[in-house]
């Protein structure tokens, strides 16, 4: 009798293996709120880059011949006055005196019509698209004899909506280079501290006592009272970066000094200091690296708060000068109303629906980090 061998079986594929920040990113994009932040910032950022081309005035443009304060926004009409569907037009304003509140209101006068121009050249309106290169074009104007005011105009004039496209630029920039002055000077000094302990780690840590025990917005306000009030205004920016920076990394500093302390008597270290390396290349090649997961999350978290304190010094007026703006230099706008703002002219209260969607955000990117980098939170 014979039998009749069995065939064997195919070997199943061996999974493949997957490397921490693989795990990471899958993790990540998981998580909806993380989506949603990043959807959120993906086009807050892209406003910013095109600013000046989403903008169809400049950042400080105005009339002083026929200056519309307080405009509302405009209506863009799509039928004229016969219902006939046409494209995209606005009327001419005139400016009318209300006679129970005796204040100028502004009416739509249809005798003037200004068809809404797409991708229109202004001369006088020039910006530089992506940053560096020379332009013109606008994404959409309208002719003269009219003004298009989407979210209103400010005391002057100007137009809001290219204020708070311009704005983004600033605030959101803030944010990011604030941060990375922090991380730069938590990472180094925390450093220090960490690896070498002794008198340098007594003296970085005092100070970072010190530090944190004065009121962060105090000691802002304080510095920035030693630099004249009516400088550069380029040069403001740069004291506001600066400051905000210089007083933000002692607690990233403590963080990385308490994760180094137990990192400089482990193995790889041990090892790398018996081959001979120096203790900067220790430090940043095999000792920091290992941050990077508490690094990264504090990113996230930083530039918000980044966000809101230079909106802070700007709303009581000793951030961001004319002629730039940001939002929160905008916002100021709404305090300088009073109860104004909220009845007559509500649109001066958009730049702060922008600082809220910022810090929404990047609050949930920050989260969907933590949680993806937690391995007792993935799914």
């Amino acid at each position: 009798m014979t039998t009749t061998p069995t065939p064997a079986r195919p070997a199943e594929p061996r999974a493949r293996s997957q490397s921490q920040w693989s795990v990471v990113r899958r993790q990540f994009v998981r998580n909806p709120l993380a989506r949603f932040g990043m959807v959120i910032l993906g086009l807050l950022y892209l406003t910013a880059l095109l600013a000046g081309f989403l903008g169809p005035y400049g950042i400080t443009e105005y009339s002083t011949s026929d200056r519309i304060s307080w405009a509302p926004p405009t209506h863009i009409h799509i039928r004229d006055a016969q219902g006939q569907l046409r494209s995209p037009f606005i009327y001419g304003v005139k400016r009318v005196v209300n006679n129970e509140t005796f204040r100028d209101e502004y009416v739509e006068n249809k005798d003037v019509v200004c068809p809404i121009n797409f991708l229109t050249s202004r001369e006088t309106a020039s910006y530089r698209f992506l940053g560096f290169i020379p332009s013109t074009f606008k994404l959409f104007g309208v002719g003269e004899g009219c003004k298009i005011y989407l979210w209103g105009s400010d005391n002057l004039g100007r137009d809001q909506f290219s204020r708070i496209m311009y704005g983004s630029q600033i605030s959101l920039t803030i944010g990011i280079l604030a941060t990375v002055i922090s991380v730069v000077l938590g990472l180094v000094f925390g450093g220090i501290a960490g690896y070498f302990g002794g008198l340098p780690d007594s003296l970085i840590m005092r100070f970072v006592e010190v530090l944190s025990a004065i009121p962060g917005l105090f000691l802002l306000i304080t510095l920035r009272a030693l630099f004249p009030i009516n400088a550069n205004p380029l040069l403001v920016f740069y004291i506001v970066v600066i400051l905000l920076g210089v007083i933000g990394w002692g607690g990233l500093a403590r963080v990385v000094r308490g994760q180094l302390l137990s990192a400089r008597e482990l193995d790889y270290v041990q090892a790398a200091q018996a081959l001979g390396a120096s203790d900067t290349r220790v430090v940043a090649r095999h000792m920091l690296p290992n941050t990077a997961t508490f690094i990264i999350i504090s990113l996230s978290i930083a530039i918000p708060g980044y966000i809101l304190e230079e909106s802070g010094l700007s709303f009581i007026g000793i951030g961001i000068v004319e002629p730039y703006a940001s939002w929160g230099s905008l916002l100021k706008l709404a305090q300088d109303g009073g109860f104004e703002s909220l009845t007559g002219r509500p649109w001066v209260l958009i730049p702060g629906i922008f600082i809220f969607l910022a810090v929404l955000g990047w609050q949930f990117v920050g989260d969907g980090l933590r949680d993806a980098f937690d391995p007792r939170r993935r799914s």
